[in-house]
């Protein structure tokens, strides 16, 4: 059951609830998504408040106009209202943490959100095979995607067509980012000098954007000979989401195109050999930086202008879960996380280099989800 993680972690903080309405959340303990709130005890089952649709007839779900009406239900049904109570704080609105304090009167509240994320970041059979489904038809698409390209074509025209193709083949095609100012349609497709524009997000490589108002990825830049097209489009074909990022090219690339992406091929394998349970998310980032080095490639690495400063991330309900592979990170890999390597080049005139990879995390090592070849593909 999933509510035993959250509240054993309830548990340890002394809180003796946490009330939940965003969408992911809601999603990831009912399977379904409505309007409303899960409020889940540090014992017991959890109850659906729910607002809207009409016509939810699970027997935990009980009907409410506004949250003021769930005290009296609660107590109505001998549960008592909770002193330590946890609400989403990063992913509520003031107003609505204030409200929500408002309605329970606790005598502490604090935020359920990491405690969330951390539960989320080791994922269940049944999640994992939906990552598999999305990972399996994630690389149908991409090897389609030579023969959606036509000479004369933009970025943006080679990105409307994939789009069209992983809609076909059942693509949600929103997919959701944790944190405010992420936004992004589907994924990216980075074209020439493109890649190496900054973006406002955090993200690992940026572009224009199609407009001031979305700043990333495609921007209309034409695909010309010599240039690399990368692909990372979201694997959002269930509601787990695989990341994979190949590279295209439109005639030949400089040697040293070919070299730092065989690296990128490279310390992919090696994260397939070394990664493990108990190996440091921070050792990751470091002996990646320190191959890149090596190489003599680090001002290429992750960006030109604007670097980032991570290698791979989590992935599941959001693109961008816990863990991430960077510096500073206290975490450590764990069977059960779902982990997107991506370690990529962008070198001016050319475009950008390098290949992302969904991992699952076993007891004895890591599994590559997303298979598919990894080599520079030919336009």
């Amino acid at each position: 059951m999933k509510y035993g993680p959250i509240q054993q972690a309830m548990q340890a903080t002394g809180a003796d609830a946490c009330l939940l309405s965003s969408n992911v959340n809601i999603y990831y303990l009912t399977g379904q998504v409505f309007a409303g709130f899960v409020y889940l005890p540090a014992e017991g089952d959890a109850i659906w408040f729910v607002q809207r649709p009409a016509g939810i007839t699970a027997p935990q779900a009980v009907y409410i106009r506004k949250p003021e009406d769930i005290p009296g239900l609660l107590l109505s049904g001998g549960l008592p209202l909770p002193n330590h109570l946890l609400l989403e704080a990063d992913q509520i609105t003031h107003n609505e943490f204030l409200r929500l304090e408002a309605v329970f009167h606790p005598r502490q509240t604090g935020n359920a959100t990491p405690l969330l994320r951390q539960a989320r970041m080791l994922k269940t059979p049944e999640e994992i095979a939906q990552m598999r489904l999305s990972a399996r038809r994630h690389a149908a698409v991409y090897q389609q995607i030579p023969s959606l390209f036509r000479e004369g074509m933009t970025d943006l025209d080679l990105q409307y067509e994939i789009e069209n193709r992983m809609r076909q083949k059942g693509s949600i095609g929103v997919f959701r980012t944790f944190g405010s100012n992420m936004d992004i349609f589907m994924g990216s497709v980075l074209t020439g000098d493109n890649a190496a524009t900054p973006s406002p997000f955090d993200f690992a490589l940026g572009g224009g954007g199609p407009n001031p108002f979305l700043p990333i990825g495609a921007n209309g830049t034409p695909v010309r000979q010599g240039q690399t097209v990368m692909v990372d489009m979201a694997g959002n074909f269930t509601a787990y989401l695989t990341d994979m990022t190949r590279v295209y090219a439109y005639g030949a690339l400089p040697d040293y195109a070919y070299e730092a992406h065989q690296l990128s091929i490279d310390m992919n394998k090696r994260f397939l050999l070394e990664g493990k349970p108990g190996v440091a998310c921070s050792e990751i980032y470091n002996w990646s930086v320190e191959k890149v080095e090596a190489a003599g490639f680090k001002k290429n690495f992750m960006g030109i202008t604007q670097q980032a400063k991570f290698v791979g991330h989590g992935l599941g309900l959001e693109i961008n879960e816990p863990p991430v592979l960077m510096q500073r990170s206290k975490e450590v890999l764990q069977a059960g996380m779902t982990i997107a390597y991506e370690p990529k080049f962008v070198f001016p005139g050319v475009g950008a280099v390098g290949i992302e990879n969904t991992y699952l995390v076993t007891e004895t090592g890591v599994e590559k989800l997303t298979v598919f070849t990894e080599d520079i593909i030919p336009l």
